[in-house]
């Protein structure tokens, strides 16, 4: 099953690996244990909130105040759990494993890859979901060992995570036959960053962004057909 899933996960592969040594760099230049990147990864698992958490750390705030920051940066999975309710039906003791996974990258790939004939469907998405944790656990863990024995400069580092998003809307781009998705999406974010603020952009232009989907979900599929 992992051998035929990996060539599709590649990108990820690719990506991770390099976003995963840039936040084991971080994580180790802010003064943290090496450890903790893997740990982090391991029971964590979310990038951009990862990330987050290193600024976190360091500023000691509360457990309210990180929790509500974490839901905030995260409420976009709760639109990616809802639709994929029925590809992960039937997935019994791996549903767990299968929504904690769930990151950005790997919805994509759930998304808008089938599995091979022949293979369990929800067993090709585990074992998709699975290789893609375990390529952001070793990246993680290189940066994080790499930055206890050599020095790097760490200017520019924090951008990793945004040129990964960039390489998957293209991806995206290419594969949607429909506009419409992205020009909304556009739309909505630039909206919440005047409107809300680029503190509270994020949920503001993602909750706009689903129900000006669900409005024009009719035309999306118009267009799609």
């Amino acid at each position: 099953m992992f051998r035929k899933a990996f060539p599709y996960t590649i990108p990820v592969l690719l990506g991770y690996l390099a976003i995963g040594i840039a936040f084991g760099l971080l994580l180790k230049n802010a003064g943290y244990p090496w450890y903790l990147a893997p740990i982090m990864s391991i029971l964590v698992y979310a990038g951009a909130l990862q990330y987050l958490a290193v600024g976190l750390l360091a500023a000691n705030v509360s457990i309210a105040e990180a929790a509500i920051l974490a839901l905030v940066v995260n409420a976009r999975h709760m639109v990616y759990g809802l639709s994929l309710l029925e590809k992960y039906k039937g997935a019994g003791l791996r549903k767990p494993y299968l929504v904690f996974a769930l990151t950005d990258e790997t919805y994509a790939l759930v998304t808008s890859t089938e599995p091979p004939a022949g293979l369990d469907r929800i067993g090709f998405y585990a074992a998709v979901s699975l290789l893609d944790q375990c390529y952001w656990v070793a990246g993680s863990a290189i940066g994080a060992i790499a930055g206890s024995f050599l020095p790097f400069d760490m200017k520019g580092l924090d951008f990793a995570l945004t040129a990964l998003f960039v390489v998957l809307l293209v991806e995206q781009l290419k594969s949607c036959r429909s506009w419409v998705p992205f020009a909304l999406a556009a739309a909505c974010s630039l909206g919440a960053w005047f409107i809300a603020g680029p503190r509270n952009m994020l949920l503001a232009s993602v909750v706009s962004t689903v129900v000006l989907l669900v409005v024009f979900r009719k035309e999306i599929v118009r267009n799609a057909a």
